[in-house]
Order: C-alpha cells, then structure tokens, then sequence
C-alpha cells in the first residue's frame, strides 16, 4: 500500500484481518429494544493489494449485534466473491457480473441478506456474515443491480435498476415481499450515464443522469468521468406494469448526485426530489482523491450540497436550488417516510475543500429550515447514520441513530448511538479494532431469540 492512495490511509486505512469478539464494552445504556444487527460494508482490499481506484477495494461488512441492552457481538468478514480472489470483470466473453467487490451496500429483504455493488449481482451473506453466494434471483435479474435499492415501506415490494454503459441502459424491476421478481422492463430514453442512485414516491420511480457518465479512456478501472456534453436530467416514471413506456426526461443544471434523500409527491402533485449534489468542480476533486491523483481534495465530497428539484409534471418544468451549503453525503430518513413526505433528514457533514470545517451528524428540519448538528469531535469521523424507531413512536424523529465512528487518535471505533430528536449521546459500543471509513448499512431486527447470541 502506497501513501500517495488517500482511500488506503487515515480513516480509510484498511483492516487487515477477520475477527470475532463478544461481550463489548458499552458505556451509557443502550435502549433495551435495539434487539438486531447492525451492518455496514465499505472497500476493505486485502493486504498486499493495492486497487486503483477506492470502489474496487473488495467488499468487508462489519456487524454489530445488539440484544436487551448488550451488545453481544462484533464481527467483521470479507465477502468472497470471484473478484476477492483476483477474478477478472471483463472477460473474452463479457462482463463476469458474479466478480464484484460487493462492497458498497449490505440490506435485507425476504430473509436474504444481500450485499450490493451496482455493477454486479447481488451475493447473499449468511446473519453471521459468512458468503453463501451470488443471488440472481432465480435466473430473472438479467443485469446488475443498483446498490441502492428502495423496499416500499407500505407494500414491502423492493424496487430497483440495473445501469450499464451499454443498451438496454436502464432496466427498472420489482421483487414482490416474498423476494421474486414480478416485474422488469427497460426504461426508454435513458443514455451511459453514471446512475448511482434513484428515488420512489407513492407515484412515479424518479432516476437522475448527472453529467458523469460512460469514459472508455478512463484509466483507473472505473470506466466513468465529466463531460459537459452528457445533459444533466431527471426522468420521472409512472409506477405499475406500463409505466417505463410514459417516462418523461427534464433538463437539469449541470452537476451530479450520487444519493437521493427522498422524494415525493406534493400537494399540488408535483414531484420533490433532493440530496447531496456536486459541481464539475466538486466532481474532479472527488475523482482525484477515489484513484490518489494530484490535485485532490481534502475529502471526496468537499463541494457536496444538498439540492432539491421541483417537478411540476403538468407545465413540464423543473425549479432547483441548492437549500444548504454544508459539505454532506450519505443522507438517511424514517424509512417508514420513504416516498412521502418527511420533515426530518439525516446526513453526515464533512470538511469542505479548504479543510475548513469538520465531522458531524447532521439532522434537517425541512419545515423550518433548522439545522442542528452532532460535532464528531476531533479526528473522529461517523459513517452513515442509520434510524431506528424507537418503540411506541409517535413522532417522526421518535427513534436513534446508529452511527461507527473511525478515531484515528485512539486509532480505535465505536458504534455511536444517538437520539435522532435531539442528537444527543445515549450510548458508545467500543469495537475491539478500528473499522475503516466505509459506506452503507442496514439495521436488521432480530426475528426470535436465536438470532441474538453469537
């Protein structure tokens, strides 16, 4: 490993080994109905290896279980896939879409555990984080899949995209509750560019084309970069069988975003979309710190900024505006608000390009346009932050956020737990080594007392 590759270092630095510890420390009192697990994946390579750029670092998910006020486990595994290995992605016959890092987002759905990477297929992991393998959904996922996938918290369905720089562009599905897919189609009008992330409303399913997009020159193996010449739009489709074939595309200011907070309908049937977006200059420099090359950034999302798009479906227009001007990424909610309105959002705050600034958890009051953030403290950064109800709530904000935060002065980590009402501290779990920054995570509750020992 090499010191001029910032996603090696630091809070980044990989770990080296796979361990499993019992009986964590906890100080505070962690709320006695956190009965589940915790996970969180990130680009974790092996040692000795040195990818060049950070998203194809092999995929390491980290868990954390909790039971009746204990936390009774930390572990932490690679997820072996073909890739982990040394197996190539292009091939003389293709795209291998089983040799994937796996390393961007772990979830939950009809008892699978599924850890993503958006140009792969999905690979199930057992609850005690061990590869059972690729999941292709009885052979009906044709493409990749996004790492992002969006479960309906009202019909429990599980919407998603496969994207590839190569026709069909864009291919939407649904798995029903049960875990089967039931529904595919391909997405007119959509081009190569870069789709990370997308949004569902009670409505409509609503993907965003940035101006990054397909790059055959691009050198770092992440075959992607800027052009001025990919219009930046957001395309609003109709949810149901029929709807690919009524997607409407809207022209957007220049910039790309990597993670929606949420959308919705308003009560003028508009469609309100937001989340963290970057400039061309935001973009170049988070581009040079993912492959370590001159010019980098204090941070990769240093000029990340949250934007909302206003689409008024009837007149065909699109009013945006940047709401907030605190660097942030990885932007949570009360999924249970997931595709309708929200008042509260989460997201994690970052020193902006100048270094000015530092790490936080962020909470937004969309309705009165409070900002209240946790400040890490110094050297200290949180991952995504994940909520969860508390029992009984009554309120949106009535639940905690689960945060592992890397210290690089204890050269240490802990799971931070913290009232997502007011931000304040309830609990710190000390994990037995450091987690290296990563990216997304899920909280699984336990389904039985089995479930909850190690």
């Amino acid at each position: 490993m090499t010191a001029d590759k910032p996603y090696l270092t630091g809070h980044y630095t990989p770990v080296a080994d796979e361990i499993t510890a019992t009986e964590l420390t906890v100080e505070g009192a962690l709320p006695p109905e956190l009965n589940g697990l915790l996970l969180r994946n990130g680009h974790n390579p092996k040692p000795g290896v040195t990818p060049t750029h950070w998203f194809k670092g092999s995929g390491m998910v980290h868990g954390v279980r909790l039971c009746e006020g204990r936390a009774a486990w930390y572990r932490n595994r690679w997820v072996h896939t073909p890739a982990l290995q040394g197996a190539p992605y292009m091939t003389e016959l293709g795209p291998d879409l089983t040799a994937s890092t796996a390393g961007t987002h772990v979830i939950e759905h009809a008892g699978r555990l599924l850890a993503l990477c958006e140009a792969n297929v999905p690979f199930e992991i057992t609850p005690e984080l061990e590869t059972v393998g690729a999941h292709d959904f009885g052979g009906k996922l044709r493409t990749a899949m996004t790492a992002h996938p969006k479960e309906d918290p009202v019909t429990g369905e599980l919407h998603f995209f496969g994207s590839s720089p190569f026709p069909p562009h864009l291919v939407y599905y649904v798995a029903d509750a049960k875990g089967e897919i039931v529904h595919s189609s391909e997405v007119p009008g959509a081009t190569a560019a870069l789709k990370h992330d997308f949004a569902l409303t009670r409505r409509h399913v609503v993907f965003v084309e940035g101006n990054v997009t397909f790059d055959p020159a691009e050198s770092s193996g992440i075959p992607y970069g800027w052009s001025d010449r990919q219009p930046a739009r957001i395309g609003v489709m109709p949810r149901g069988d029929d709807g690919a074939r009524h997607t409407r595309w809207f022209s957007i200011e220049p910039g790309n975003m990597l993670h929606t907070a949420n959308a919705y309908e308003d009560g003028r049937g508009r469609v309100v979309l937001e989340g963290p977006t970057v400039d061309r200059e935001g973009f170049l420099l988070s581009w040079n710190w993912w492959v370590g090359a001159p010019g980098r950034g204090t941070e990769p999302v240093a000029r990340s900024y949250t934007r909302r798009w206003v689409v008024d479906l009837d007149a065909g227009t699109v009013d945006e505006q940047i709401i907030d001007d605190l660097p942030v990424e990885f932007p949570t909610l009360n999924e249970e608000y997931l595709g309708s309105e929200n008042r509260y959002q989460y997201a994690i705050s970052f020193p902006d390009e100048k270094g000015f600034g530092g790490y936080g958890v962020v909470k937004y009051d969309r309705t009165t346009g409070a900002r209240r953030i946790h400040q890490a403290g110094d050297a200290r950064m949180p991952g995504e932050a994940v909520f969860l109800p508390a029992a009984g709530a009554t309120r949106e904000d009535d639940g905690y956020l689960l945060t592992v935060v890397s210290d690089l002065k204890q050269d240490a980590s802990h799971l931070l737990v913290l009232d997502a009402s007011g931000l304040d501290r309830i609990a710190t779990v000390h994990l037995p080594h450091r987690v290296s920054a990563g990216l997304h995570g899920s909280w699984i509750p336990s389904t039985g007392p089995d479930d909850t020992e190690a």
